[in-house]
């Protein structure tokens, strides 16, 4: 998965406070991808498993809120990622997921 920016982004703000679950257009197993990945580098850097699941989680549900399962699928892209879509996702990740 090419997740690397948003996860980057993710485990730095493990910290943070969730946002409610919303239903979303996650592609077919493509939230679990990212769940387990987010994960996996938040604990990696030292961050608690709880911690980093419910930044992880606050994630999810920004990129769920304000993406289509199309611009899901480019970020997940195997061939390059549009820069300003990445930028929109870590934007999106920040705001909905830093403390207040």
């Amino acid at each position: 998965m090419r997740f690397q920016t948003l996860l980057a982004l993710a485990a730095a703000g493990a910290m943070m406070l969730p946002v409610g679950a919303n239903a979303g257009p996650w592609p077919a197993g493509k939230k679990g991808e990212y769940m387990d990945q987010c994960v996996q580098v938040a604990t990696g850097q030292g961050v608690k498993a709880d911690e980093a699941d419910k930044h992880c989680k606050c994630g999810a549900n920004a990129i769920e809120k304000n993406f289509t399962t199309e611009e899901i699928q480019q970020l997940d892209s195997k061939t390059g990622v549009d820069a300003q879509l990445v930028s929109r996702a870590q934007n999106a990740v920040k705001t909905a997921c830093a403390s207040k």
